[in-house]
Order: structure tokens, then C-alpha cells, then sequence
């Protein structure tokens, strides 16, 4: 525990720059798989291709990935680029599948409605069906937070600053504290960017918080729409 409260702020310092990391590749891949996921719903005859060639990106081990991104950065190995590259593929492999799903969830009978009061496709898009995908998007989104932030540890194995730094370092110099702090930190971290996503997750479809009588959105009202047409 010396060894903890001694370098508290080595750990605080680590912990930011393990979160600007993370946040980056977090966000990128949840922007990039939501419409994967929708052509995927959509057009069904490419839901095996897309799905497949996401799931095989997580089957590509983490530190050749590694290595070999700079060839197509163009950045130096040691480059944090490199490392936030690696944790979007991984990201969008985690949540294509879901985000597929998330959209399958929605009855088509709601869309058909959307369809008939005289919603656009883009309008319906992002009127009915995002915010009906929302709950199921929130809980793969909420998976890749914690993928994302424990991978991100891998990064200080080629030297990029990380709460892996305190993995490799406390490991060559023997001190067992060091590795317990950076494993606690990690978990913290993951933690607290899940309550937080949580958060917003509540307050951007409060129609999903515990308790509330209605489980869909108030905006697209579709249905009575459809009925008073």
C-alpha cells in the first residue's frame, strides 16, 4: 500500500491518458457499427457477409494487429493512433452483431405505421426506429466499454502509456503492488464509463427508465398517428 500512496498521482495521470485512449475508439465504433448493423437488418442477403467479417476481427490477436497497423497508418509503432485503430475494429466486432439485433427488435407493425403517416426513410430512421433500437444499441455499446478499456492495457507492451504500463513495469521490477493499482484502476475505470453511459443511456429514452409506464419513446407516437389517419 506505500507504493500505492506514493504514486497516486502516477496512477491518476495514467488513468486520463488510458481514458483518452479508450473514449476515442469507444465512440468510433459504436458511430460506425450502427449503420453496419442497419444495412445488415435491411438488406438480409448481406447480414452473413457483414456479420462474418466483423466477428473475424476479433479473431485477429491484439499485439500482431498491432505491429502491423503502422504498415497501413503510416504512424510509428509506437504511435497511440495505432492502438486506438485496433481498439475500433475490436469495438465494432463486439457490436455489429448487436446493433443488427437491435433493429430486428422493432415490430415491423411500427414501421409500417411510420410508413403510412408519412415518415421518410431518413425520418424513420432516426425517429422510429434508432429510438426504439436505443435499449439493445445501450447494452452492446455498454459491452465494448469494458472490452475497450481492458484491452487498452495491451498497448504498453509497445509502448504506448496506458494503465498497462503499471502491468509491465510492476512486473519487471517485481513490485506486486503496482500491478494490483493498475488492475484496480482499469476496473474503475470501466466502471465508472459504464454508470455513466447508464446515465445518459436514461436520459436520452427516459421511456426506459425503472418505473415508467410507457416502454417507448413519447416523440414517435406512430401508432395513434396511423389510427387518427
Amino acid at each position: 500500500m506505500n507504493w500505492v500512496w506514493s504514486n497516486l498521482d502516477r496512477v491518476g495521470e495514467l488513468m486520463l491518458v488510458h481514458l483518452a485512449l479508450s473514449v476515442p475508439a469507444i465512440i468510433l465504433s459504436f458511430v460506425v457499427s450502427v449503420p453496419i448493423g442497419w444495412l445488415a437488418h435491411r438488406y438480409r442477403w448481406s447480414r452473413g457477409v457483414l456479420l462474418s467479417l466483423c466477428a473475424l476481427l476479433y479473431a485477429i490477436p491484439s499485439l500482431a494487429l498491432l505491429i502491423a497497423l503502422p504498415v497501413v497508418t503510416g504512424q510509428r509503432t509506437t504511435s497511440p493512433v495505432n492502438l486506438v485503430v485496433a481498439l475500433t475494429l475490436y469495438g465494432i466486432a463486439v457490436i455489429v452483431r448487436t446493433a443488427a439485433d437491435a433493429f430486428d427488435a422493432v415490430e415491423r407493425d411500427v414501421l409500417q405505421s411510420a410508413t403510412a403517416v408519412g415518415y421518410s426513410a431518413s425520418g424513420r430512421f432516426w425517429g422510429v426506429e434508432l429510438p426504439l433500437a436505443g435499449p439493445v444499441l445501450l447494452s452492446g455499446l455498454r459491452v465494448v466499454i469494458v472490452s475497450t478499456v481492458s484491452l487498452a492495457t495491451i498497448g504498453a507492451v509497445i509502448g504506448v502509456q496506458s494503465l498497462g504500463s503499471l502491468f509491465t513495469d510492476g512486473l519487471q521490477r517485481g513490485i506486486q503492488a503496482e500491478i494490483i493499482a493498475g488492475i484496480v484502476a482499469t476496473i474503475v475505470l470501466a466502471v465508472a464509463l459504464d454508470w455513466l453511459v447508464v446515465a445518459i443511456g436514461r436520459m436520452a429514452m427516459p421511456w426506459t427508465r425503472p418505473g415508467t409506464a410507457s416502454a417507448r419513446p413519447a416523440s414517435p407516437t406512430v401508432a395513434e398517428r396511423a389510427d387518427a389517419a
